[in-house]
């Protein structure tokens, strides 16, 4: 369940259902009162302890699940909702570079032989299969001449 750069939005739905489970998204979804005063009433009294207590534990539980080199870039801060809000940027970025990473790959990776053309083609396939999970399709056409093209000279009549 550690957030790793990549897929925000199922790590994002992981984290709000265990946290609803605990009955600790209060956080998430609502705004921090105001400060409590002498004048304030047990109920507000008890909403902003529950709201704090739910925020405290929701940073905890999502700190604990991103991964260190990712945790360290985060900025601190003292609220689940701009904690969410730095993870998901950061996903952001993670996916660009991923994407680019990929791309590079798929662009110029070529067939050596040392495994079977089956192999290299379900490994290209599942490269373009990626790049869909970040939201850059890989028309079929594409894919196609991309496979074509990491052939060897040998493969020419193909």
């Amino acid at each position: 369940m550690a957030f790793n750069g990549i897929k925000f939005l199922d790590w994002c739905e992981q984290i709000k259902f265990h946290l609803g489970v605990l009955d600790l998204d209060v956080a998430l979804y609502f705004e921090k009162s105001n400060a409590i005063t002498e004048a304030s009433s047990d109920e507000e009294k008890s909403y902003y302890k529950y709201w704090d207590r739910s925020n405290r534990l929701d940073l905890m539980l999502m700190r604990m699940n991103i991964v260190g080199n990712i945790k360290t870039t985060l900025l601190k801060t003292e609220s689940v909702k701009e904690l969410l809000k730095l993870v998901e940027e950061s996903s952001q970025t993670a996916d660009k570079s991923l994407a680019g990473t990929l791309m590079g790959t798929l662009t110029t990776i070529k067939f050596d032989g040392s495994h079977t053309m089956h192999k290299h083609v379900i490994e290209m396939t599942n490269i373009a299969a990626r790049l869909k999970s970040l939201g850059m399709e890989v028309e079929q056409n594409f894919l196609v001449q991309f496979i074509i093209n990491s052939l060897s000279s040998e493969y020419g009549p193909f």
